[in-house]
C-alpha cells in the first residue's frame, strides 16, 4: 500500500517533465523556423547586385606582334606533268624488228630527282632528268645543231662529262660525252646498230665502185680526172688495158663517172656526220627547276608510254593562302610565318610570293619553264581587277617537319607584318579612349580613384595596343579601366 501511495507522486513527476520537454521543443523549432523565414522583400534585397564599379586590367610589358591570320593547304611547289618526247633506245633490233615500248620500272613517288637521276625505265632502257627550259621533242645524234644541242652540252658539263664546246653542235666530242655519262650509271649508250654499220659498209663500197668507174672512163691515164678514193691507184687490169673513147661518147662517160662519184661520195658524208652515238628523244626529260620531287605515278608496269608517265613537284613545301584584300597591304615577301596544323605541332616559313590585288585580266605572266607551264594564276595571281578580292599568298618552308606528309591538309598561317621594337607597355584597345581635345587617354584606378593618364598609341595587335605616358605616369601593373 506504502509503496503504491510513493509510486503515484512520482508518475506524475515524471509526467510534468515529459510535458515541459516537449513544449520546450516545439517552442525552439518554432524560433528556428521564424529565424530562417523572409518576406519576399527581404529575398530581393538579399539578392541585389552590388553597387557597380570599374572593371580594371593590368598593364603589361612585352613584345607585341601585329600578325595577320588565315587558312591555307600544303602543296609541294607546282605540280608538272611529264611525258616522253618519242621512243626509248634503236627504233629496231638488229634484224629490223619493232622493239616493245613497255614500263619496266616505274618513278618513285616521293623521290628526290636531282640533274642526271633516272626517272623511270622503259624496255630496260633509261629515262634522265636533265636541267633545262627547251623540252626534249627529237633525237639527238652527230650532225645536228640546235638550243636543244647546246642545253644538253651544258647539262654534260655540270655532269663532269665535258662535250669539247657548248656551242650547239652535236659533234664527236659530244657523243663522247654522252657515252661516259651512260657508261657513269650502268648504261650502255645508243651506239651505232648492226644495220648502221651495214649500211656504212655499202656506202663505202659505192664511193669505191664509183671511183673505179672514173678511172675506166679516163682510159686508165689517171691524171684527167684525179680520183680521190683510197683504191685510186689500184686500177685492176680491165681498167687498164680498156682502150679509151673518143669524141662526145668519151665526154658523157667521163661526166657521167664524176658525177657518181660526187653521189656517192655525198651519200657517205651524210650519213658519217651522222654516224655516231645518239640521245634517243624518250630517254631525256629536261625541267626547268632541279632537284625536283616525284609526286606521283601516271603508268603502270607493263604499260606503254604514250602518254603522261608521272607528275612531278618542287622539293619544298609550300604553303597556298588568301587573304583579305585590306590586310594584303601589311604582308610583304620575306616576312616570316607561323603554321600551325590541327593536331597543334608548328614549323616555321617565310613568305615568297605575293600576288597583286589589282591585277588586270591578261596581265598576268607565264611561268617559266617549258610542257605545260602554267600561268601566273595558277601561281597565286587573282587576275580579277577587283582591289577588294582577296588575295592569294605562297609561304615556302624550308624546313617542313611535321608537313611532310600532309600534302593537301588545312593549316593555320599566321603572319607577322609588324612588331614593337623589344618590350613595350600594352593594354587593351578597349582601355584608350579619345578625350575632348582629341587626345588618347586611359584610366587608371589608383589609390581609390580613377584618373586620366595622356598617352601615345603605337602598334596594335590581338585587341592589344602599345601605350607609352610622359613622366612616368603609366606603369607595368597599373589598372586601367575596360568598363564598369
Amino acid at each position: 500500500m506504502i509503496r503504491r501511495l510513493l509510486r503515484g507522486p512520482e508518475r506524475r513527476s515524471r509526467q510534468v517533465a515529459l510535458i515541459v520537454g516537449v513544449v520546450v521543443l516545439v517552442g525552439g523549432g518554432g524560433w528556428f523556423a521564424g529565424s530562417r523565414m523572409q518576406s519576399p522583400a527581404d529575398a530581393a534585397a538579399g539578392h541585389r547586385p552590388p553597387d557597380a564599379g570599374p572593371v580594371t586590367v593590368a598593364v603589361q610589358r612585352r613584345h607585341l606582334t601585329a600578325s595577320v591570320v588565315t587558312q591555307g593547304s600544303v602543296e609541294f611547289g607546282a605540280a608538272r606533268t611529264v611525258a616522253l618526247s618519242g621512243p626509248v633506245g634503236a627504233a629496231g633490233g638488229s634484224g629490223g624488228e619493232a622493239v616493245a615500248q613497255l614500263v619496266t620500272n616505274l618513278p618513285k613517288a616521293g623521290a628526290k630527282l636531282t640533274e642526271g637521276s633516272v626517272l623511270m625505265q622503259v624496255s630496260g632502257r633509261p629515262v634522265f632528268v636533265l636541267r633545262g627550259t627547251v623540252p626534249m621533242y627529237r633525237t639527238l645524234g652527230p650532225g645536228v645543231s640546235g638550243d636543244d644541242v647546246r642545253q644538253l652540252q651544258n647539262a654534260l658539263r655540270r655532269l663532269g662529262h665535258d662535250p669539247g664546246g657548248v656551242g650547239g653542235h652535236y659533234g664527236q666530242g659530244t657523243a663522247a660525252a654522252v657515252t661516259q655519262w651512260y657508261r657513269s650509271k650502268g648504261f650502255e649508250p645508243r651506239a651505232p646498230g648492226a644495220d648502221d654499220e651495214k649500211q656504212l659498209g655499202d656506202l663505202q663500197q659505192a664511193v669505191t665502185d664509183a671511183q673505179l668507174a672514173l678511172l675506166q672512163a679516163q682510159g686508165g691515164d689517171g691524171g684527167a680526172s684525179g680520183g680521190t678514193g683510197p683504191d685510186a691507184g689500184g686500177k685492176d687490169e680491165e681498167a687498164a688495158s680498156a682502150p679509151p673513147a673518143s669524141g662526145a661518147a668519151h665526154t658523157l662517160e667521163l661526166k657521167s663517172a664524176r658525177d657518181r662519184l660526187d653521189q656517192a661520195n655525198k651519200a657517205l658524208s651524210a650519213f658519217t656526220s651522222a654516224y655516231g652515238t645518239k640521245l634517243p628523244a624518250g630517254e631525256v626529260v629536261f625541267l626547268p627547276d632541279l632537284p625536283a620531287r616525284v609526286d606521283k605515278a601516271k603508268v603502270h608496269l607493263g604499260d606503254t608510254p604514250d602518254g603522261p608517265v608521272a607528275t612531278v613537284t618542287g622539293p619544298d613545301v609550300e604553303i597556298r593562302a588568301v587573304v583579305p584584300a585590306s590586310d594584303s597591304e601589311q604582308v610583304r615577301e620575306g616576312m616570316p610565318a607561323r603554321i600551325d596544323t590541327a593536331d597543334g605541332k608548328q614549323v616555321t616559313g617565310v613568305v615568297t610570293k605575293v600576288a597583286d590585288a589589282a591585277a588586270k585580266p591578261g596581265d598576268d605572266k607565264k611561268a617559266d619553264g617549258a610542257g605545260g607551264g602554267t600561268g601566273a594564276d595558277e601561281e597565286g595571281g587573282t587576275g580579277s581587277g577587283d582591289p577588294s578580292a582577296p588575295v592569294p599568298v605562297v609561304v615556302s618552308v624550308p624546313h617542313p617537319g611535321a608537313l611532310k606528309n600532309q600534302a593537301g591538309s588545312a593549316v593555320t598561317v599566321t603572319i607577322g607584318v609588324s612588331s614593337s621594337k623589344g618590350s613595350v607597355l600594352v593594354v587593351p584597345v578597349a582601355a584608350v579612349h579619345t578625350a575632348s581635345d582629341g587626345e588618347a587617354r586611359v584610366r587608371v584606378a589608383r589609390d581609390g580613384e580613377v584618373v586620366d593618364v595622356p598617352v601615345e598609341a603605337g602598334l596594335s595587335a590581338a585587341g592589344q595596343v602599345e601605350v607609352s605616358a610622359r613622366g612616368g605616369a603609366l606603369r607595368e601593373g597599373d589598372q586601367v579601366v575596360v568598363g564598369q
